[in-house]
């Protein structure tokens, strides 16, 4: 069982449900040699299928509105960070230090697009902060892949040494990663059987009235609660002051959510005001580093029964990598997608940061789930993703969504003509911003942000 279908069913929704999407396949969206499309496809249209369920009950709908996928309007969203435009510039996506590089034996990727990344990388390699890429290059070239990756990890770098599909498959990570289910999700108690307030009126928003206290960072986390405010939740979204952040990737992620700078040791007292009206609390940085805030899933749902807590992390909670940060490139380097996508000669990748995107609409299908389903049965939840199980469930294939009995939508398989239909302009609080359309639809639902991107940290830290 694949495609949405088996997204569906690890969310534990009701199979007679997946009746209600229909889709429409478009040659060329999304191409690779993995089914990146296919994984797209079902990533949002299990989103989307989420948000019309929770709409249908909080509308009081005699049944859930029909759910409409599209691969135009999906390939589009999957690179959302690529048709940005403030005020005409296009976002800078990667520091010239984020790249493939050979070493003696292979080949390694890294990641320094913060500066404290950059510094590390350097540091570990023994070179100056005015290093330049030809002198990286010269001292990784020197070094075997794994050298370079234990050695830039233990300084608290980032850089993985690239893999095949099968020599990931031995590593004691990957061992780990596969016996955990895609979404891993349960209770935290048996707090009671959450209300959830009438909605009426157009659009239908499934998450008006919700709040949604933010803590991730980079794409995967931010998309989910993207898609969260885009349903009509109260995101606000907080970072530590002392973090930099990337403005135009802020700005991509931003829209509809509010952003605050809080410090959560020297602004614990504001923190816990948020936290006690909170209904949501998604976290994104790496395993345990929140614990030591008492922000672990079972310190939040005493102090806040009746929470939806949802995880993020790159390589999963467990297992020798548990604690290692990562991003979706590299996690591609180190699973095996990247020796897929390339040549002998060259690593490649995928089309899409699609391990980003894909996990950040399953988190938020996720979260719709648990509010779900509290609303029947109580108990504070939890649910828990990893880039490097998505990345399994797509290296070990993936149909697309016909295969599982998912009818494509009137104008069937149509080619992909690129992403214009999806694009849309607004002025903002940055400037003139393009971006691309959220691809969750269903009938009556939102069909744009009613909130433009901010400046990071330019908001009041507290509810609407």
């Amino acid at each position: 069982m694949t495609g949405i279908k088996f997204v569906w069913s690890a969310l534990d929704g009701d199979p007679a449900l997946l009746t209600r999407v229909s889709t429409v396949v478009r040659r060329g969206a999304l191409e690779a040699r993995l089914p990146v499309r296919e994984l797209a496809r079902a990533c949002v249209g299990t989103c989307a299928l989420a948000a019309a369920e929770l709409g249908a009950r909080r509308a009081g709908l005699p049944e859930v509105p029909g759910v409409h996928v599209d691969d135009g309007a999906v390939a589009a969203a999957f690179v959302s960070e690529r048709h940005l435009l403030v005020d005409g510039r296009a976002p800078v996506n990667f520091a010239p230090l984020s790249r493939f590089w050979r070493t003696a034996d292979g080949w390694v990727r890294t990641h320094a697009n913060y500066p404290h990344h950059r510094a590390r990388l350097l540091g570990a390699l023994g070179l100056a902060e005015g290093a330049t890429v030809d002198d990286v290059a010269g001292r990784l070239a020197e070094r075997s892949a794994l050298e370079v990756e234990d050695t830039v990890y233990g300084a608290g770098g980032l850089a993985v040494a690239l893999r095949t599909a099968k020599e990931w498959a031995g590593h004691p990570q990957a061992v780990a990663v596969a016996r955990r289910p895609l979404v891993e999700r349960g209770r935290l108690d048996a707090a009671h059987t959450r209300v959830l307030t009438p909605v009426d009126g157009g659009p239908l928003l499934p998450a008006a009235g919700l709040r949604v206290l933010d803590l991730t960072r980079v794409i995967a986390g931010p998309v989910a609660t993207r898609t969260l405010g885009l349903l009509g939740a109260d995101v606000l979204r907080v970072d530590a002051p002392q973090l930099p952040e990337l403005p135009d990737q802020h700005a991509d992620t931003g829209f509809g959510k509010r952003s605050a700078a809080l410090d959560l040791v020297a602004d614990r007292r504001a923190f816990e005001e948020l936290l006690a009206a909170a209904d949501v609390v998604v976290t994104g940085y790496r395993p345990g580093a929140l614990d030591r805030f008492g922000l672990s899933p079972e310190a939040l749902a005493e102090r806040r029964p009746g929470l939806v807590v949802a995880q993020l992390s790159a390589w999963g909670a467990y297992g020798p990598w548990g604690e290692r940060r990562g991003f979706d490139s590299l996690v591609q380097v180190a699973t095996g997608i990247a020796a897929v996508e390339g040549s002998p000669e060259q690593p490649g990748a995928l089309p899409a940061q699609a391990l980003d995107h894909g996990t950040g609409y399953l988190l938020a299908a996720a979260v719709l789930r648990a509010l779900t389903e509290q609303s029947y049965e109580g108990g504070s939840r939890f649910v828990r993703l990893a880039l490097a199980r998505t990345a399994a469930w797509l290296t070990g294939g993936i149909s697309d969504g016909i295969a599982d009995g998912i009818e494509p939508g009137p104008s069937g398989e149509v080619p992909y003509d690129g992403p214009r239909p999806w694009l849309a302009e607004a002025d903002g609080g940055i400037g003139r911003l393009r971006y691309a359309l959220s691809p969750v639809s269903f009938a009556g639902g939102p069909a744009d942000w009613v909130r433009p991107p901010g400046p990071w940290g330019g908001d009041a830290a507290r509810w609407l």
